[in-house]
């Protein structure tokens, strides 16, 4: 056995090596770890690079994709305007909104004239108004009259020219641009006309500016224009602006940690840069050729380096290959991800420095080596404490402990007056040797006690399920009672409905007249026949008693209906109680049914809801043979879902409501009805719960008519599922069923 002085050295001689083999590893390590999150930060950072320029060329995009349907629903209406137009108006209207003013412009009249809620005009002084120039010029303000507060909650103004010259404009922002423009203004010379000319634009589609000063606002725009031919005649210009200052702003404001953003044309007209333009103002640069604004002004965009840099940027743009949105710049160590705006065709690129990529993974390295210093430091520290304290001794001694415990043998004795780790090791082993004594008299004790203990248990599980069995029949009959008080109330608003029409029908028979006849032929009793026959007012007796009979036949065949109405609702109401009760006993016996007519019967059910909501209703029945099922379950289902798809519509305009009910057969086995509306629809993570017994949508709703009408589905065999697009795109319930042709009577 070596004595403590010699080994002392041999523990420091260890530890020099163990440090030194460490050491390396931890090298290592750390430039492993450095490669690794470099490579996967790169890939990260790019993966999220060309994503973020995806969706922001997508947002910044769709204000170009609206202009564009914008300009399509003001063609037509502008079409159709100047079209429908007569001479006759335009006299009468244009002079009463227009008036010639002293210095040879047209303008509108002043008295009265709000630039904030309606289309100003601009005829310029050098233009003769023709009576077709008057036509267009009217149609004109009166489509901006009815589109352009729409339009303007995305676009700042909205603006019709004639290829004349003249034109009318809708810009709250400036209510008097109309006003302060000078006589002599002309705006064809600006570029968003010429775009729109035949030999410019053959195509006649919407063409997007270049960038605009206005003259007037002193802002500059980009604008959208789409041209108007009529018999391959170019008749108006549509155009919209939208502000460079927005986008600027957006370019500048909403970019990546570490990156910017830069917009750029083809031609290399700079339209925003986080150090070259100027924020918040109308600066863009062609860095490609000459460096002035669009107004013609002189400007200095950045220094030397800077232009070097976007030119840089710029080519490799132009010169990328097909399809590729990811490039990098390896002369000024960049990342640059790429995207086209439609529309316009700007291009907008995000530029992210490699450095803001590295740098992260070089922090990371440099964490890594320290605490694998530190570690490594008091790894060896704690190695040669424990070296210098001999533990072989109190290791061996637990050996020896062990093995007596193991024997079961649990009186040990180990020294416990030590303060370090091992007198607590020497404690906790003596509570342990002391602790499996105690259970082992513990587990004995157990054993002995188990099986009074799994009786009592057994004896608690009988009486909670009782317990659960009484909850679940109390919460069934809930379900049965609001299921009948929902289908019943439906079937009584229509009730309550027919009982009013024919209150109504009542109340407007003209018995009045029958007693004024009655009168009139008391009065003449003496001379009836000469006065049926010879007096005026008594030769209009016999045909006004006609024709009020009639009346009166019309209006008891019309009573009797309603009355007929109100005898099968009421009866419906006795079913649907029925079918309730029946879902706690054996299903009710199927009956022949026409399925055509019972989609009738909901609708008439519904009938008078229909009406007061405007819903026209489309029908698309196939004729079927009659089916045998449970024609008063069926009938319930339908009646819920009708009624559902009308309160659906009730954000819809009224002369866009639209019921399409479908009935057709699938297949040999089965039968589908399809009811369809196009109102409010249902949201993707709402339609796995639009069936759950309490949801619903609706604030006045109680979320049981489509669970009971699912449970119903299922008990006539079939299923009730439901589609929709999102919302806003309406719903479609489909109610499929088993096909089961009833046998004909003999």
């Amino acid at each position: 056995m070596l004595s403590t002085p010699l080994r002392a050295p041999l523990a420091r001689s260890t530890l020099l090596h163990m440090g030194v083999r460490i050491g390396v590893i931890i090298a290592l390590t750390t430039l492993l770890s450095y490669l690794h999150i470099l490579n996967a930060l790169r890939e990260e950072a790019l993966a999220h690079l060309e994503r973020y320029v995806t969706e922001r060329s997508q947002r910044e995009q769709a204000i170009f994709l609206l202009a564009k349907d914008n300009h399509t629903v003001l063609k037509k209406a502008l079409e159709e305007r100047i079209q429908s137009l007569t001479q006759e108006e335009v006299s009468a209207r244009f002079d009463r909104l227009f008036v010639h003013l002293p210095d040879g412009s047209v303008r509108n009249r002043a008295e009265g004239f709000d630039g904030t809620k309606m289309p100003g005009v601009f005829v310029p002084r050098r233009v003769t108004l023709d009576a077709d120039m008057r036509r267009r010029l009217l149609a004109a303000y009166d489509v901006l009259s009815w589109y352009g507060p729409a339009f303007h909650t995305r676009f700042t103004n909205t603006y019709i020219t004639l290829p004349e010259g003249p034109l009318a404009i809708y810009w709250p922002e400036h209510p008097t641009w109309s006003q302060e423009a000078e006589p002599d203004f002309w705006s064809l010379d600006f570029d968003f006309f010429p775009i729109s000319l035949p030999q410019n634009n053959p195509e006649r589609k919407t063409a997007w500016s270049q960038i605009i000063v206005d003259p007037v606002s002193r802002t500059a725009m980009v604008s959208a224009s789409t041209p108007l031919d009529t018999e391959d005649k170019h008749v108006a210009t549509i155009s919209h602006d939208m502000f460079l200052e927005e986008m600027v702003a957006r370019t500048f404001n909403d970019v990546l940690p570490g990156s910017y953003n830069v917009i750029f044309r083809d031609d290399g007209q700079l339209i925003a840069h986080p150090s070259m333009a100027e924020k918040g103002s109308a600066g863009s640069y062609n860095v490609l050729e000459t460096l002035k604004r669009p107004d013609g002004a002189p400007a200095q965009p950045g220094t030397p380096e800077q232009l070097a840099h976007i030119r840089d940027i710029i080519e490799r743009v132009k010169n990328r290959p097909p399809g590729e949105s990811l490039l990098k710049l390896p002369e000024h160590g960049e990342y640059l991800a790429t995207a086209r705006l439609e529309g316009p065709g700007w291009n907008f690129v995000t530029v992210l420095p490699e450095a803001t990529v590295t740098r992260p993974a070089f922090q990371a390295a440099r964490t890594v080596l320290l605490l694998g210093i530190l570690s490594l430091c008091l790894e060896l520290g704690i190695l040669y404490w424990v070296l210098q304290k001999q533990i072989t001794h109190p290791l061996l001694a637990f050996t020896r402990a062990t093995d007596r415990v193991a024997s079961g043998e649990f009186h040990v004795e180990l020294d416990t007056s030590r303060n370090d780790e091992l007198g607590q090791l020497a404690r906790a082993f003596r509570l342990m040797a002391d602790q499996v004594q105690r259970r082992e008299e513990e587990l004995r004790h157990a054993n002995e006690s188990l099986e009074q203990r799994v009786e009592e248990r057994t004896r608690e599980l009988k009486e909670l399920h009782v317990q659960l069995v009484q909850t679940a029949r109390r919460a069934g009959m809930a379900e049965v009672a609001t299921n009948v008080l929902h289908n019943v109330g439906n079937v009584l608003n229509s009730v309550y409905t027919s009982a009013q029409l024919a209150r109504e029908r009542v109340n407007d028979l003209r018995l009045a007249h029958v007693g004024r006849i009655a009168h009139l032929l008391q009065e003449h009793q003496s001379d009836l026949g000469t006065f049926l026959t010879q007096d005026e007012r008594g030769r209009n007796v016999m045909p006004f008693l006609s024709m009020l009979g009639q009346n009166l036949l019309d209006e008891q065949r019309e009573i009797l209906s309603l009355l007929e109405d109100v005898g099968r609702y009421t009866e419906h109401v006795g079913d649907i109680v029925k079918v309730q009760q029946n879902y706690a006993r054996t299903p009710r016996i199927h009956e022949s049914v026409q399925l055509a007519e019972l989609v009738e019967d909901a609708l008439r059910i519904n009938l008078a809801g229909l009406s007061r909501h405007q819903v026209k209703v489309v029908r698309e029945l196939a004729a079927l043979p009659p089916v045998l099922t449970d024609k008063h379950k069926a009938l319930m289902i339908l009646v819920n879902l009708v009624s559902n798809a009308k309160y659906a519509m009730d954000g819809v305009p009224p002369a866009e409501r639209v019921l399409f009910l479908k009935l057709e057969r699938t297949g040999t086995d089965h039968v589908r009805i399809q009811v369809h509306d196009n109102g409010m629809g249902i949201a993707p993570e709402m339609l796995t719960r639009i069936f759950q017994y309490g949801f619903t949508t609706r604030e006045e709703g109680h979320g049981f008519g489509l669970h009971s009408s699912a449970l119903a589905a299922q008990e006539l065999g079939g299923s009730l599922t439901v589609h929709s697009n999102g919302p806003g795109q309406g719903a479609t319930f489909t109610l499929e069923i088993p096909y089961v042709p009833a046998q004909p009577e003999t």
